[in-house]
């Protein structure tokens, strides 16, 4: 089908209603619905409409790929029987000149006037009809022309994309056949980065089976709170850390093949000895459908309490085909520097980066030193790393240049907070080769929402970057509920075929945070400029972010004397026991096993000034935000909620 293109132009403005650049949610020139049947005006004040032969209805028109999540369902809109013309246009005069104009998509930013939602500038999602199609068989059948699919940074064990399918296929029989996992099941992964991880979640979900994630920083305790509201079936683990799941009575597989201290585990096999399982006969797979529930992380929300967020096969799969439809160079090296419990290193990481027959050298946990020796050891060209950490390889850029050598990388990608215009420039001047690149996503939006994606979209200071494809955004006014334009502060609502169904039983949550429509709020202050590109003001949630941790304020009593603190930005530093934080430098210094740091805002505190430094006596906070536990030097911090 050929459809025609035209432009109108209005007050210098170019409107091209039926151009696929202009936004990726409609196919061949169909406009997203609510914005197709308004009238069109010239320079000159004359009133257009659009008329064809033969008329079509909607469901005719856009193909359901296009809407079922990208845009709003007719079917929910009464539009569904609406007859829209073909586009194969003609412009025809009317005699109703005096009725205002209208306008559909402005180009430079993405904002239908019709229905006051802002549409992605990016190409369109390559997105999959078939209802009944898993994230395994979606990511598996992509072709391309990589060879190892992950680096393990320690010790440099290896897994080529062959082992990594067969290895699959071997896990997937024996989940299915001796530990009788079933389609709706769900399988808890408490692990430290590995290259396993992969491993066993694509065996998981090739089942249809459910996969959650714990912190293995996490408590015995607030791990049991997560296993009782999850309720899965069975763990996979490691021996260090399967004494936490001791009280929880869950079956456990090892993911490696020491014992170690499991006495008091059930423990039904070993990762290593499942992966070479081979096929005795033929196993009838079960039928799994993109709408169905493939993963449950857990986020604090917008509302503080711990949820698990409801990820469908759909929204994994809206996710990678993201990473698919983007113009990436082959033979990238990809160095995941987050934890693949989290949203971003397990969709990305485990998901996309397989996907693109990339390779990626994981590190078992962050350290600053170890992972510039991984860029140097493995040639990585691409990491994610938070602003602290920019600003700890500004400081010391002579002494890291001096030891490693960091020529192979050309990317990275930072989040958690907008980066300055100081700090990207100051990188930039000392790592003249490295671009930087930003992005913002939340766990309920599967790692969807805005991000730059060139050095021309990344000087655009402070921003979060464009909307990511597939993604619709409204600005509304969080207390009238008024949808706003472009370069008006409101809350962030977001929607999208990567974006959550809902928390896992929990209605009331759900509720709260997803409405009727589909809309996803996200608690978040911002604005879309002139440009299409997402600036973050605040936040309305009673959350805070520190180095992509959230957690939620609570209210304690009095702070003991002898607590000592330094100011440091919008954050005070509490020095408890042995540990003190440093923010520049991203290191803890003194010795800091099982220390502990309590951050919190300048006006929590009555001060008094002591030697240069304040010192906090006899007071009650007005809201505690942070707690952190450090296990040894630079490592991330693990948040004790």
């Amino acid at each position: 089908m050929t459809f025609s293109v035209f432009t109108v132009w209005f007050r210098r403005l170019a409107i091209t209603p039926f151009s696929p650049a202009v936004s990726p949610l409609w196919s061949g020139g169909i406009a997203p619905l609510g914005c197709q049947k308004y009238p069109l005006t010239s320079l000159s004040g004359k009133i257009f409409s659009i008329r064809s032969l033969p008329r079509l209805t909607l469901p005719q028109l856009i193909p359901r790929k296009f809407y079922s999540d990208a845009s709003t369902n007719p079917s929910e809109t009464g539009l569904a029987n609406s007859e829209l013309h073909h586009p194969s246009i003609h412009l025809e005069k009317t005699a109703d000149s005096e009725r205002s104009s209208t306008f559909l998509i402005d180009p430079r930013n993405g904002f239908c006037i019709a229905n006051s939602t802002f549409y992605s500038k990016r190409k369109p999602l390559p997105f999959p009809t078939n209802s009944s199609l898993d994230v395994t068989t979606f990511i598996s059948s992509q072709t391309h022309r990589g060879t190892t699919a992950f680096i393990e940074a320690a010790i440099g064990n290896r897994l080529s994309f062959t082992d990594l399918w067969r290895a699959v296929d071997g896990v997937a029989e024996c989940l299915y056949q001796d530990v009788r996992i079933r389609r709706g099941d769900v399988v808890l992964i408490l692990s430290l980065n590995s290259i396993y991880i992969p491993v066993v979640c694509f065996s998981i979900m090739s089942l249809g089976a459910i996969v959650t994630t714990a912190n293995p920083l996490n408590t015995a305790g607030e791990i049991s709170r997560q296993i009782a509201d999850s309720n899965p079936k069975l763990a996979f683990t490691t021996p260090e850390l399967a004494p936490k799941l001791a009280s929880a009575g869950i079956s456990v597989v090892l993911t490696e093949d020491d014992m170690g201290s499991t006495r008091e585990i059930r423990v039904v096999g070993i990762l290593s000895e499942m992966m070479k399982k081979e096929h005795t006969e033929p196993r009838l797979r079960e039928r799994v459908y993109q709408d169905e529930t493939a993963l449950l992380l857990y986020s604090s929300g917008t509302t503080g309490r711990s949820k698990g967020v409801i990820s469908s096969h759909r929204n994994l799969i809206a996710h990678v085909a993201r990473f698919i439809a983007e113009p990436f160079e082959p033979n990238q090296i990809f160095l995941c520097t987050v934890p693949m419990f989290h949203t971003f290193g397990l969709l990305n990481y485990t998901m996309a980066t397989v996907a693109l027959g990339s390779t990626v050298v994981i590190l078992q946990r962050f350290e600053l030193h170890e992972m510039l020796e991984a860029v140097d050891k493995y040639r990585a060209t691409s990491l994610v790393l938070a602003p602290p950490v920019l600003v700890a390889m500004i400081n010391d850029s002579d002494r890291i240049k001096a030891k490693y050598n960091l020529s192979s990388l050309k990317t990275v990608r930072s989040g958690g907070a907008p980066l300055s215009k100081e700090v990207t420039e100051s990188f930039k001047e000392k790592y003249p080769t490295v671009d930087i690149l930003q992005g913002y996503a939340l766990t309920e939006s599967n790692s969807s929402g805005a991000s730059t994606d060139s050095v021309e979209e990344s000087r655009r200071y402070g921003a979060a970057g464009m909307l990511s494809s597939g993604v619709e955004a409204r600005i509304v006014d969080p207390d009238t509920g008024r949808v706003m334009g472009a370069n008006q502060t409101g809350e962030l609502w977001l929607k999208g075929p990567a974006i959550t169904k809902g928390y896992f039983r929990n209605e009331e949550a759900t509720k709260e945070t997803i409405n009727a429509e589909g809309w996803l709020k996200t608690g978040d202050l911002c604005y879309i400029d002139d440009d299409g590109f997402l600036f973050i003001v605040d936040r309305l949630k009673e959350l805070i972010k520190y180095k992509a941790y959230q957690v939620s304020e609570q209210r304690c009593g009095p702070i003991p004397d002898g607590v000592y603190c330094k100011e440091n930005g919008e954050l005070l530093i509490v020095k408890v026991g042995n540990g003190v934080y440093s923010e520049t430098s991203s290191t803890v210094q003194e010795d800091t096993k099982g220390g502990f740091c309590i951050l919190y805002t300048k006006e929590s505190f009555r001060e008094d000034s002591t030697q240069g430094s304040h010192q906090a006596r006899n007071f009650r906070l007005k809201a505690l935000k942070i707690v952190t536990r450090f296990y040894n030097e630079t490592q991330s911090p693990c948040i004790i909620m």
